[in-house]
């Protein structure tokens, strides 16, 4: 499948069926660290977090059991390449799932788009 565009991400934040999903550590996704060269911290507005670290060691029937039956998710991290390992193994699992390679690097750098901490 093809990679998810910022401007596509935007329009379709809130789209009943899509998950927004965030791979990065707790601590990425709350905004309590994160990358010095992003002006925010945080995640984008929404989003539901399962950490990579986390996915890599469930079976595949416990990553469907972790997502809405049907959902097309979109997977982003910080700079797209976690992301790209989750979307394999997300599709692996039967999941309809793209990656968004600008992920939170690209994302934070637009203040009008919504993002959230905690």
């Amino acid at each position: 499948m093809e990679d998810v565009t910022r401007d596509e991400l935007r329009r379709r934040l809130g789209e009943p069926g899509l998950v927004v999903l965030d791979v990065r550590s707790p601590e990425e996704y709350s905004g309590a660290t994160g990358a010095p060269c992003d002006p925010r911290q945080g995640r984008i507005a929404g989003a539901k977090h399962l950490d990579l670290q986390e996915l890599m060691t469930l079976t595949a029937e416990q990553i469907r059991e972790r997502l809405p039956h049907g959902a097309e998710v979109v997977a982003y991290c910080h700079s797209g390449s976690r992301s790209s390992l989750a979307v394999q193994l997300l599709v692996a699992a039967g999941i309809e799932a793209r990656n968004y390679p600008g992920s939170w690097h690209e994302w934070s750098r637009d203040e009008s788009l919504p993002s959230e901490t905690g």
